[in-house]
C-alpha cells in the first residue's frame, strides 16, 4: 500500500515548477473536478451526468437502497430543485467513484475505462490523489466563509468585479453582481482607496482594499456567498 500525505496551502504561481520535477506545471483544479465548476458548465454535460447517476441509483439491490441512492444523488448534485452545497466536494467525488463515473474506479478492471467516463469524469490522478484534491477544495470553500482567504488571494488594491470573479472561481458558482457587492459593503470588508482602475473597457472602476481593522471587530471574517439562480 502507498500512503499519500497532502498539505493544503495558498501560494503564488511562479514558473512551471521546480527544476528537479521536470514536466511539472500548474493546472486548474476544475480540470480534475469539472462537475464542481457550475459557472460555464454545459447543461448537456450536467444532464448526462445526472442521467448516469440516476441509472446507478436504479441499479441498487432493493427498493430501500434505491431510495437511499436517489436521495443521496439529489442532495449532493442539487437535483429536483434542491440547493447546491458547494462544500460537499469530497462527498460528490465519492458518489461518482461508487457509481464508477471516474476513471480511478476502473483501475484493475479487465476492461478499459469507458469513453463516456473519460469524457465527463475529468482528468484522473495517481493513487487516491483526486480524492485528496476534492477534500482540499471542499475545505477551502468552507474556510472562505469564516476567514478572509478570499482577500489573501487578491492584489493589495482590486475592483469589486475582480473580487467577485475570484469568489466565483473558488465557489464554482455564478454570483449575482449587485447582491455580492451589497454583501461585501454591508459587512464592512472593504474600503475605497480613492483611486480608480481605468482598464475596464468602459467606465473606470473604484479600487478597493481589504479593511484589516475588521479582524479586531469580529472573530469570524469571511464571506458567505449565495449563488445566483441558474438559468
Amino acid at each position: 500500500r502507498v500512503l499519500s500525505l497532502a498539505y493544503l496551502a495558498l501560494v503564488r504561481e511562479v514558473g512551471d515548477g521546480p527544476a528537479e520535477w521536470p514536466g511539472a506545471r500548474w493546472r486548474g483544479w476544475y480540470d480534475f473536478l469539472p462537475w464542481e465548476d457550475r459557472r460555464a458548465a454545459r447543461p448537456t454535460d450536467r444532464s448526462i451526468l445526472a442521467d448516469r447517476l440516476a441509472a446507478w441509483a436504479r441499479r441498487a439491490a432493493d427498493s430501500a437502497a434505491r431510495r437511499a441512492r436517489v436521495d443521496r444523488v439529489g442532495l449532493l448534485f442539487g437535483l429536483d430543485g434542491r440547493p447546491w452545497d458547494e462544500e460537499a466536494v469530497l462527498e460528490r467525488y465519492e458518489a461518482l467513484f461508487e457509481a464508477r463515473l471516474v476513471s480511478e474506479a476502473w483501475r484493475g478492471a479487465p476492461v478499459p475505462v469507458p469513453e463516456a467516463v473519460s469524457e465527463l469524469g475529468g482528468r484522473p490522478m495517481a493513487g487516491d490523489h483526486r480524492r485528496i484534491l476534492a477534500c482540499a477544495l471542499g475545505r477551502l470553500r468552507t474556510t472562505i466563509k469564516y476567514r478572509p482567504v478570499l482577500f489573501e488571494l487578491m492584489a493589495p488594491h482590486f475592483t469589486l468585479l475582480q473580487l467577485q470573479r475570484t469568489a466565483e472561481a473558488l465557489s464554482g458558482a455564478r454570483l449575482h453582481k449587485q447582491n455580492f457587492r451589497r454583501l461585501v459593503e454591508q459587512q464592512g470588508l472593504v474600503e475605497e482607496t480613492g483611486e480608480v482602475f481605468a482598464e475596464t473597457g468602459g467606465r473606470p472602476a473604484k479600487l478597493m482594499r481589504f479593511r484589516s481593522e475588521i479582524r479586531r471587530e469580529r472573530p469570524s471574517v469571511g464571506l458567505r456567498m449565495r449563488a445566483r439562480p441558474e438559468d
